[in-house]
């Protein structure tokens, strides 16, 4: 079985071209600070309701080191987690937040250096009431993400690669990234025209 960690070194917008829009958050879920490191972990899925925090703070002790704790949640209303939650899920070695909502204390989350995708940042936390099943299913940006998936995040955005077709895909990333290194970008620019100009003529443009 592929190592999540050795999709490290591998670009979103590389995993993008192989694996379609499907796999690629939405927009809404960006870095809140830069510049932020590339994260790769299997993800370990949590669930809220809009509201509640409960199940976010029950997995920050019970995720894996390297684990990316992906939160379905949609709310725009409330706060999943603050400083405090981020500091010690760092201290347990967990790789990121990637959450369909809020956090607060931007500025201890910034300091401390701890990844955080997710769609904003509010004041005011949620409550602690929901209890849901851990690693189950989840939707986050518009993606369906299974735990074990390998879940890449950088300053382009945020790609799930499926487990089952985590080896297959970082093969091709790797024959893809060595295909490109090898190219100049006259080369690059040679074929690109040809290829653009192609698409024209077929089209009907004259110019």
């Amino acid at each position: 079985m592929t190592d999540a960690t050795e999709f490290q070194d591998i670009p979103t917008t590389t995993l993008a071209d192989l694996l379609g829009r499907d796999q690629v958050m939405d927009i809404g879920i960006r870095s809140l600070w830069a510049p932020v490191p590339r994260i790769a972990g299997p993800a370990f899925t949590v669930s809220c309701p809009p509201g509640d925090n409960l199940m976010l703070h029950a997995a920050i002790h019970r995720a894996e080191p390297g684990s990316v704790i992906v939160v379905e949640s949609g709310d725009l209303d409330w706060a999943l987690a603050g400083g405090n939650v981020c500091a010690v899920a760092r201290r347990r070695g967990v790789a990121a937040f990637v959450a369909d909502g809020l956090i607060r204390d931007l500025a201890e989350v910034r300091e401390l250096g701890f990844p955080v995708f997710a769609r904003g940042v509010i004041p005011i936390p949620g409550a602690k009431k929901a209890v849901r099943p851990l690693n189950e299913p989840v939707r986050c940006g518009g993606v369906r993400i299974e735990a074990g998936d390998v879940v890449v995040a950088d300053e382009e955005g945020v790609v799930a690669v499926p487990a089952a077709r985590r080896a297959e895909i970082l093969q091709g990333a790797r024959a893809k990234l060595a295909k490109e290194a090898a190219e100049s970008l006259d080369d690059w620019e040679k074929a690109h025209r040809a290829r653009i100009d192609a698409l024209l003529a077929e089209r009907g443009f004259e110019g």
